[in-house]
């Protein structure tokens, strides 16, 4: 799940400020009556607490719901276009029912253009303050999660160059070259080159928070060519996928991860073939699924490898990963992203 940008706690700012700002408009509007201290300076500082506290509660609702609709620094300008747009219409309001309560029926004259412009003071004050301190809270906010996620993207890597370079891996994997190559052989050309690719791939996508799907889709058909030199028929992987969907994003290696974990956890034999699909669910998630076949014996894993991918989209988006287990299909959805820098 993804973070609340920020959590307010302005009690102690609403206690001081509302009365101050009351206190302080009058003052500065006349100046004489408070030298004086008369009834009548006494009763525009109530009249300004008052006009005072229903500007900022009302404009802190507003600016709460601007906050949790437009919630990330992008979104800053699109926020503050609505807060504008919506402060213009709450202080208007206020000035109106104001100037209908109290400045028609005890001066029997309207000030509501007067009373708008004098609104408008606390108003940009509350926003200006408000909007300054949740600035500054997303934007540290953001650096946390971009540590948080540079970290977790560092645990994937070792992950996965731990699975890749594991004994097993290696020990099957130049086996299998040993027993192809030779001067003619293009099978061993093809199986080296294959092999290249998974590394190079690693290599390159490891700096990445997402890498679009048509990018994944290539690296897990090198992974899948590997696995099927030493499995053959015994792993089916298939792969359906519209074409828009290859544009969409994934984080980087979460799909081999997945076909990785299918082949450890389960028999692939010619009786019982492995039987992998990757599929769309819409255009909001990839769905991968495997039937069991589990081993009676597992290969050594270190069991990070789905809860890393877990991780990862927390810190991404609050579109959940997805793990269903059922009696003989265990499927994993995961979000398809946009692009995030």
């Amino acid at each position: 799940m993804k973070e609340t940008a920020y959590t307010l706690n302005d009690r102690k700012l609403r206690l001081i400020g509302i009365p101050l700002l009351g206190a302080v408009i009058p003052i500065m509007l006349n100046f004489e009556n408070f030298l004086q201290l008369n009834r009548q300076f006494a009763f525009s500082v109530l009249f300004s607490t008052l006009i005072t506290l229903a500007l900022w509660e009302g404009n802190r609702f507003i600016i709460i719901k601007m906050w949790r609709i437009f919630p990330e620094l992008s979104q800053t300008s699109r926020r503050i276009l609505a807060e504008a747009v919506l402060a213009f219409i709450y202080v208007f309001a206020v000035s109106f029912v104001m100037d209908e309560l109290f400045c028609k029926p005890y001066f029997h004259q309207s000030a509501l253009l007067a009373g708008f412009r004098i609104s408008i003071v606390p108003t940009i004050l509350v926003y200006l303050v408000y909007e300054a301190v949740y600035f500054f809270e997303a934007w540290k906010l953001n650096v946390r999660k971009t540590e948080s996620l540079m970290l977790e993207g560092v645990q994937s890597q070792l992950e996965v160059l731990k699975n890749q370079l594991d004994p097993h891996f290696l020990f099957n994997s130049m086996n299998t070259l040993a027993a192809l190559i030779d001067d003619d052989n293009t099978d061993a050309q093809d199986y080296l080159e294959r092999l290249s690719d998974v590394y190079r791939y690693v290599l390159v996508s490891r700096n990445k928070n997402t890498v679009l799907v048509e990018e994944e889709i290539a690296f897990v058909e090198a992974y899948v060519y590997l696995n099927k030199i030493r499995f053959r028929e015994n792993l089916q992987v298939e792969t359906k996928l519209s074409a828009d969907i290859y544009r969409k994003h994934v984080t980087p290696l979460s799909l081999q991860m997945l076909i990785e974990n299918a082949i450890k956890h389960n028999v692939a034999s010619r009786e019982n073939p492995l039987k992998i699909r990757i599929q769309q669910e819409g255009s909001d998630y990839l769905v991968i699924e495997n039937n069991i076949l589990e081993k009676t014996i597992l290969e050594k894993t270190t069991r990070v490898g789905l809860q890393n991918i877990i991780n990862r989209y927390g810190l991404l988006t609050d579109r959940q990963v997805e793990i269903i287990r059922g009696q003989d299909i265990f499927t994993v959805k995961i979000p398809l992203l946009a692009h995030l820098a």
